[in-house]
């Protein structure tokens, strides 16, 4: 049971994260052309979130059936898990739903605001940090008994 939830987990994380990744990333870029495109990476980003909770239900299922659940690392992961996803739900996703509006995210040409195209990327670039350090932590996995 533990191969099943643990392949469920990294297939999860390999599946959901890492479009969420690329599709918020490339999104200031084309949000700043005005291209349909935008629209598209932000339905991306907003679905897979949704579906990025099966991530950290598969991964506790996971670290229940290993009893690892109160190893510092695991801690720490779940810890840097739920800031990446309040980075994400409550400021890339808002930030890229107001560019594409033309909220206060445009200038009067109708482009998207350098500062806010510019601070959306920022916070990807920490969303994304959050998870390369989540797969270190589980790749290495501090004072397990794996050796590694």
């Amino acid at each position: 049971m533990t191969k099943l939830l643990l392949s469920i987990h990294v297939l999860a994380a390999i599946l959901v994260v890492g479009p969420i990744t690329v599709a918020a990333s490339l999104f200031p870029r084309y949000a700043r052309q005005d291209s349909p495109v935008a629209a598209l990476l932000h339905r991306i980003c907003r679905g897979y979130a949704v579906a990025g909770v099966a991530v950290p239900v598969f991964g506790l299922a996971t670290a229940i059936q290993l009893g690892v659940l109160t190893d510092v690392w695991l801690l720490t992961s779940l810890a840097l898990t739920a800031i990446a996803a309040a980075v994400l739900v409550l400021a890339i996703l808002p930030g890229q739903r107001l560019l594409l509006d033309g909220g206060e995210g445009h200038e009067g040409d109708g482009r998207a605001s350098r500062a806010t195209a510019s601070r959306l990327a920022m916070l990807t670039g920490v969303f994304n940090i959050l998870w390369a350090v989540v797969v270190v932590l589980m790749i290495v996995r501090p004072g397990s008994t794996t050796g590694a």
